[in-house]
């Protein structure tokens, strides 16, 4: 059925449907049931879910703050999350980054940026490492790291350590799993990008893999794309160090910053 099948349906025009489909305008729930008959969908536990989303809609979330940065949806799902798991390659997690380093990373990525937006998006980040991993019933958050991310010195040698330090930090949180997988595997499934999986009990939404691009944010919700992800991720664990040893290894290299010879331009 097209948008045009629907919007005919509904007495409206496409593009409304359009902003309905894109998330950029809410369905009131009338509408959510007339829509479920038109799909054929009869399973009411699910036409509930769909009901209730609706419902939720115009409930203002501490995320809807930072609407103008475009990171809303990733944002919400993130609050939703009951497990996080974060791959990176050459960065530190955005959720355990210290403001001095997430300034540093925001600019190195984006130039450009006008102090007024940087000074948003900074704001933001702590918001949510807040928000996030300090609040009563926290996720499950398991990062994994390539040894890369800790040996780039983000902001400079000063601003480096205490990032590595603040990592050591929330590495001691019970909720948090830390992983590094050292220079010494080689190859393997995560060297070509950097993602986070979002496991959300709520019904009605999909686990979702998050990648950033510097085209913006790409989300996969399918099963058969999730269940990819979640193969490399239990690759990923399996070559990583231990924890502990995770954890040592972060403290060799905080500890030798600012020794390493500098490199001719």
């Amino acid at each position: 059925m097209t948008i045009e099948d629907v919007a005919k349906h509904l007495d409206c025009s496409p593009s409304r449907i359009s902003r309905w489909e894109t998330a950029q305008r809410g369905v009131q729930a009338p509408l959510v049931r007339q829509l479920c008959q038109l799909y054929g969908i009869t399973d009411q536990q699910q036409i509930d879910s769909l009901l209730n989303l609706a419902r939720n809609a115009k409930r203002h979330g501490w995320w809807q703050e930072f609407d103008d940065l475009d990171l809303t949806p990733y944002i919400e799902l993130e609050a939703k999350a009951a497990a996080i798991s974060n791959y990176e390659t050459s960065i530190i997690p955005s959720l355990v980054q210290t403001e001095d380093y997430a300034v540093a990373i925001i600019r190195g990525s984006l130039p450009r940026i006008k102090d007024s937006v940087l000074k948003t998006r900074v704001e933001a980040r702590m918001e949510r490492r807040q928000r996030i991993l300090h609040q009563e019933n926290p996720p499950d958050y398991w990062i994994l790291l390539d040894e890369a991310a800790l040996h780039r010195h983000v902001g400079g040698p000063d601003v480096m350590r205490e990032q590595l330090e603040q990592l050591l930090r929330y590495a001691e949180k019970p909720d948090i799993t830390l992983q590094v997988i050292p220079y010494t595997e080689g190859a393997h499934m995560g060297m070509n990008a950097a993602f986070i999986l979002l496991e959300i009990p709520e019904p009605g939404i999909s686990d979702t893999v998050y990648i950033e691009s510097l085209l913006g944010g790409i989300y996969y919700e399918k099963p058969t794309e999730v269940d990819k992800f979640r193969e490399a991720l239990d690759h990923l664990r399996a070559i990583a160090l231990n924890p502990q040893r995770s954890q040592d290894l972060i403290k060799r290299v905080a500890a030798r910053i600012g020794t390493e010879p500098e490199y001719p331009r």
